[in-house]
C-alpha cells in the first residue's frame, strides 16, 4: 500500500517527509507569508535537492547562506573560473569548460551516496532527470525548491552581482521558469521529483538553515 510519513510542521522548520513507494507528491506553498514561513528545512540523509529559478533570483545567495551540507552550485565553478582566466577572454569561449567541471563536481559529489543541493539554472531538464535516476538509485527522493521572483527582483539582482545575462538569454528562462511554477502550482512535478516547495524572496530570506538529517 502507498503511504506518505506524516511529516513534522514547527514554528521554526520543515521536516520533509521520508517517501515509500513512490507516493503521490507533495507541494508546499511558502510564497506570500511575508517570511513568516519555517527558518529550517530538513531532507533524508540521502536525499537529493534542486533549487532552481530565475537567473537573479537568490539562488547562490540562498545556498552558501543557508545550506550546511554538501552543495554543488554552478555559480562557484564560474567564480574558480573567472579568477584563473584572462579578464580580456568572453565568458563564451570558456564557458563548455565550466559546465563540464561543473557536472564533473556533480558527479563526484553523488558518487559519495550523501544528501547533495544542487544549483539548476532550470534550463537544463536533463540535469532534473539525472538527479532523480540517482535518487532512486539510492533508495532516496529528489526534492525541488522553486523561487518564484519577478523579472524585475531578478535582473536587480544580477545588476548586484554584476553580471548578467542576454535579453535572449532570459527570455528564455522566464518561459522555462513560468512553465515550471504553473506546473508545480496545478501539482504537476517534473518526473522523478518527490516533493517541491515554492519559495518568493521573503520566505527564502527566512530560511536560515537547508539541512540533511542524520
Amino acid at each position: 500500500m502507498n503511504r506518505t510519513l506524516v511529516y513534522a510542521t514547527v514554528t521554526t522548520g520543515i521536516t520533509v517527509p521520508k517517501q515509500r513507494h513512490a507516493p503521490a507528491p507533495v507541494v508546499r506553498d511558502l510564497r506570500d507569508r511575508a517570511g513568516r514561513g519555517p527558518r529550517t528545512l530538513l531532507f533524508g540523509a540521502r536525499d537529493l535537492v534542486v533549487i532552481t529559478g530565475l537567473p537573479g533570483s537568490g539562488k547562490s545567495t540562498l545556498m552558501r547562506r543557508a545550506v550546511t551540507g554538501p552543495r554543488v552550485d554552478s555559480q562557484d565553478t564560474r567564480d574558480r573560473w573567472d579568477t584563473r582566466t584572462p579578464r580580456l577572454l568572453p565568458y563564451a569561449l570558456y564557458r563548455p569548460l565550466v559546465r563540464l567541471a561543473h557536472y564533473t563536481g556533480l558527479r563526484r559529489a553523488l558518487r559519495t551516496g550523501e544528501g547533495v543541493v544542487v544549483h539548476d539554472c532550470g534550463t537544463q531538464p536533463w540535469v532534473r532527470g539525472w538527479l532523480a535516476r540517482e535518487a532512486r538509485r539510492r533508495g532516496a527522493a529528489l526534492h525541488l525548491l522553486l523561487l518564484d521572483v519577478t523579472p524585475e527582483t531578478a535582473r536587480e539582482g544580477q545588476r548586484e552581482r554584476g553580471r548578467g545575462v542576454s535579453a535572449y538569454a532570459f527570455r528564455r528562462h522566464r518561459r522555462t521558469t513560468a512553465r515550471l511554477i504553473a506546473a508545480v502550482e496545478a501539482g504537476e512535478l517534473p518526473a522523478g521529483c518527490g516533493s517541491a516547495t515554492l519559495l518568493d524572496r521573503a520566505a527564502a530570506d527566512a530560511l536560515h538553515r537547508i539541512a540533511f538529517t542524520a
